[in-house]
């Protein structure tokens, strides 16, 4: 069995951290990183993530969070906010930045521009903030692989008042949206959860080769 794999069994969804453990500054920025490196259709990002370390709005966090302990012990806590709509600059925006690091001028990129306007653009209101919230996700996905490479708890949790995290946060008046949050430190030795067997479908039913 790979390392890879040994850590992917070694993560478990954390329901109790251990608040007097801190993940270091390089621990955190690791984390970062990788999200940043994360996938998405057409490399477009269309989302925002907040790291949360200050414990006076985590407190808030977790009022808004059903007071679950792991907004609060944790040692910081990932919030990520899709954006509920979007028009021609989300891809114009990209564009830009893409061609400042490709060193090559905008117009070099136009039919790809244009490729993800005609696809995107016209979709209904609804259905981009559906596949905005699908990419933030993937990100969520890429946040928790890495933590468990590095040996770092998360738990990943949809059990929160979006509208009050978008409240706390200053998200409220913008075009962003907590979807999805993740919790990251250290699990307590406490947490019986640790032990308990790991259940996933057998491979035989998941997956089908051709």
């Amino acid at each position: 069995m790979s390392k890879y794999i040994e850590h992917l069994n070694w993560r478990y969804a954390t329901k109790q951290f251990d608040a007097n453990k801190k993940l270091s500054e390089d621990q955190l920025q690791t984390l970062i990183d990788a999200v940043q490196l994360s996938a998405s259709s057409y490399g477009l990002q269309p989302y925002k993530i907040l790291v949360i370390k200050d414990e006076k709005i985590k407190e808030q966090l977790k009022a808004a969070g059903y007071n679950q302990a792991q907004f609060t012990d944790a040692s910081a806590i990932f919030v990520f906010a899709h954006q509920t709509d979007f028009g021609a600059e989300l891809v114009d925006s990209y564009i830009d930045h893409a061609a400042r690091i490709k060193e090559v001028e905008t117009g070099a990129l136009e039919d790809y521009a244009n490729l993800m306007k005609n696809s995107l653009l016209n979709l209904p209101q609804e259905a981009k903030a559906g596949w905005t919230a699908r990419q933030a996700y993937i990100a969520l996905g890429n946040l928790l692989s890495a933590a468990a490479a590095h040996q770092i708890d998360t738990c990943p949790m949809e059990g929160f008042d979006a509208d009050a995290f978008d409240k706390i946060l200053g998200l409220a008046d913008t075009n962003l949206h907590a979807v999805v949050v993740a919790a990251a430190g250290y699990r307590s030795a406490e947490d019986q959860t640790q032990h308990a067997a790991k259940v996933r479908r057998p491979q035989e039913e998941l997956f089908q080769i051709l």
